[in-house]
């Protein structure tokens, strides 16, 4: 069953086939703090990341994503980004949990919404 998961889950781990070539090919510039790996072909041109545990691109931080996207060409582990101070904590994205936002009148925040409040009038025919 690792076999079949390893082979067609994506959305799990990595396939066989990224394994592979990130074996073959691959050079590891570096680790985020989630242990996401990150990784470079020999030419240098392709660039990109094998996450430890649940494939989200949302849990790539910042400073990774911008290496990754070629929007900076030293990696972070060998020249760190300065944060700013009003920057905020990366957050992963919590769509799906029980942490998501459901907005006032959603279903799935109890489906009330407040009273119209009489500056919509229906059309009539």
């Amino acid at each position: 069953m690792k076999f079949l998961t390893r082979l067609f889950g994506w959305w799990i781990d990595s396939t066989i086939g990224t394994s592979f070539y990130t074996w073959r090919k691959g050079r590891q510039v570096g680790e985020d703090a989630a242990g996401n790996r990150y990784y470079v072909d020999r030419s240098g041109t392709r660039r990109w990341v094998l996450f430890n545990g649940n494939i989200d691109a949302s849990r790539v931080p910042p400073e990774w994503h911008a290496w990754l996207h070629h929007i900076t060409q030293m990696p972070p582990s060998e020249q760190p980004l300065a944060r700013k101070p009003w920057e905020k904590d990366r957050e992963p994205n919590k769509t799906g949990t029980a942490e998501a936002y459901f907005p006032p009148g959603s279903l799935a925040a109890g489906g009330h919404r407040p009273p119209a409040t009489g500056d919509y009038e229906a059309w009539q025919p």
